[in-house]
């Protein structure tokens, strides 16, 4: 039977859930053994010029703006299943975020942080640099959140929000995220569309959305869509599937979408926060 392509959020939910909900059912953020990643950000006159220019190579700009990433996990206690409320079960959800502010502040999807009891970040995979997060500021109807870490003891690397509005088909896209627990993770595509519309989890329509091809799946929530200067265009924050909501996992289909950096802007407005 064929399912009806719909609109999936990427945050991974895992825990006490029954199968059957509209998010995705991924891998728990902390399952599996992960080695650890290095990045070595460039610092050249060249690097410089090139990122001026928007000629970066995709090894550049994953040096550059991976430590601008950070995997974001947010637990509340209770759940709905197809049986009723469950309130001793767990839900977790995992997604990522782009560093705002060398203050510690982070942006995100709204519906990676709704009705967490916890939220904690951590910037490399690593318990070592994982850090305890307050939501500051959150609006359903753009799905964006403003989250907030102690920045003692941490270099943090904020990346820059570039103007979504000379974004033009066919440019090059980059996606940094956690996907299934895999953090700093880089894939790569063009920008296949803009100003296209979707729903937020209010039902809201949400304007001026870029589509992409990198290939985003569950944990890409409120990561980096990125252009070839190194500068974020967008926070990835849905794909298109035709995966039924009774069962599996919906994974990259090559059609995916990112909240375009002007509605960010918009949104820090709105929480008078600067970018």
């Amino acid at each position: 039977m064929n399912h009806p392509r719909a609109l999936i959020f990427l945050s991974a939910v895992v825990g006490g859930l029954a199968a059957g909900l509209a998010i995705l059912v991924a891998q728990p953020f902390s399952g599996g053994t992960q080695s650890e990643v290095v990045v070595s950000p460039s610092a050249t006159a060249s690097f410089a010029s090139r990122m001026a220019s928007g000629t970066l190579t995709p090894r550049e700009i994953y040096e550059h703006d991976a430590q601008g990433v950070v995997a974001v996990r947010a637990t509340s206690s209770g759940g709905q299943s197809p049986f009723g409320p469950q309130p001793g079960a767990q839900r977790t959800a995992s997604g990522s975020g782009i560093v705002l502010s060398a203050a510690g502040l982070i942006v995100t999807n709204e519906h990676v942080v709704d009705g967490a009891s916890a939220v904690t970040v951590s910037l490399d995979g690593e318990k070592g640099r994982t850090r305890q997060a307050t939501v500051v500021a959150s609006d359903k109807s753009s799905d964006l959140a403003l989250i907030k870490i102690s920045p003692g003891g941490l270099t943090l690397h904020p990346l820059t929000l570039a103007d979504s509005s000379s974004t033009q088909v066919g440019d090059p896209a980059y996606a940094i995220g956690n996907p299934y627990g895999l953090n700093w993770t880089l894939t790569t595509g063009i920008v296949s569309a803009v100003n296209r519309q979707i729903k937020s989890p209010s039902q809201a329509t949400i304007s001026h959305v870029i589509q992409t091809d990198a290939a985003l799946n569950p944990g890409n929530s409120g990561g980096p869509l990125i252009n070839s200067s190194g500068s974020v265009i967008g926070i990835n924050s849905q794909i298109a599937s035709t995966a039924s909501s009774t069962g599996g996992q919906a994974g990259s289909t090559g059609v995916g979408f990112a909240i375009s950096s002007a509605t960010i802007k918009s949104f820090l407005g709105r929480a008078q926060v600067s970018s």
